[in-house]
């Protein structure tokens, strides 16, 4: 390992990035030396600008993952490399603006009909049921189920925040036959491999086959259920303040474009039109 990177690496640990996240800024900046052949510290802005060019033209990468590039060069160079370039310095892409997928409830129904084993039924419930990111389901224990006061705590979830999630009383029940016929020790879902929990990738995967075992036309990921379970709520006229708590999100903007998914709350809002009081006059000539 070089000096340089060492260095990158120990930044990253430092502020606390997420280990994911570690790895794919050192993924990116891995590539970019590699594209020029010589070490980060000899290049400058203008070859990030002609990597970026190369990224979207050549290699055809989405907004998302080039993104995601400018972010690890921007570390490197102002954090690690202390470079006195600006923000300004790094300019992004425009991501497009995608609405997620989202299933209804009857399609939630079918699609948990095709879940194979009570494991992955599960932990895919959990999923839906308290509104979890798949790193999150995976890594709950025994000892975040809290009966009690009806939440499942989540350790270290993104942004590494704890937070409280809701458990409903079907969930705990699902929960509950899961652990009579397994009877997990530690982790809720543990892996086939001894003191380690059941992988993302796993559990990625039994999602995929379950998809297309249903016959549902939208495409079904873990993360369409995380979708489905915050505009499922706000249907139900929960407020959105309270789903940006049970989701982990850090500012509400986030939250807030589920509002655009939920045709039926849109039916369901008075206009304020409606509202006006018409004059007596007005009435008596129609």
């Amino acid at each position: 390992m070089t000096p340089l990177r060492q260095r990158f690496t120990e930044d990253m640990q430092l502020r606390g990035l997420a280990l994911t996240t570690q790895r794919s800024y050192t993924h990116y900046v891995a590539d970019f030396a590699k594209f020029y052949n010589t070490s980060p510290e000899h290049l400058d802005l203008e070859a990030v600008r002609q990597y970026q060019l190369y990224l979207l033209h050549e290699k055809k990468l989405s907004p998302e993952s080039i993104n995601t590039f400018v972010s690890a060069a921007q570390f490197l160079y102002q954090v690690t490399m202390e470079m006195p370039w600006s923000k300004d310095s790094f300019p992004r892409m425009k991501r497009p603006q995608r609405l997620p997928v989202v299933l209804s409830p009857a399609e939630v129904e079918q699609f948990f009909q095709h879940v194979p084993g009570l494991k992955y039924r599960a932990a895919m419930m959990t999923c839906y049921g308290a509104g979890l990111r798949v790193s999150e389901a995976v890594a709950l224990q025994v000892s975040d189920i809290d009966s009690q006061r009806m939440v499942l705590r989540v350790q270290q979830g993104k942004g590494q925040k704890d937070r409280y999630a809701m458990l409903s009383p079907r969930l705990l029940a699902v929960l509950r036959t899961w652990w009579r016929a397994a009877r997990p020790y530690s982790w809720l879902f543990p892996s086939w491999r001894e003191g380690r929990h059941l992988t993302a990738a796993s559990l990625q995967k039994a999602c995929l086959d379950a998809w297309k075992q249903s016959g549902l036309t939208k495409r079904v990921t873990l993360h369409t259920l995380r979708h489905s379970f915050a505009t499922h709520l706000l249907e139900n006229g929960t407020d959105i303040r309270v789903i940006q708590v049970l989701l982990g999100h850090s500012r509400i903007d986030t939250t807030a474009r589920y509002t655009t998914v939920t045709p039926q709350l849109i039916g369901r809002t008075i206009s304020p039109l409606d509202r006006l009081v018409e004059p007596q006059g007005k009435r008596r000539n129609q």
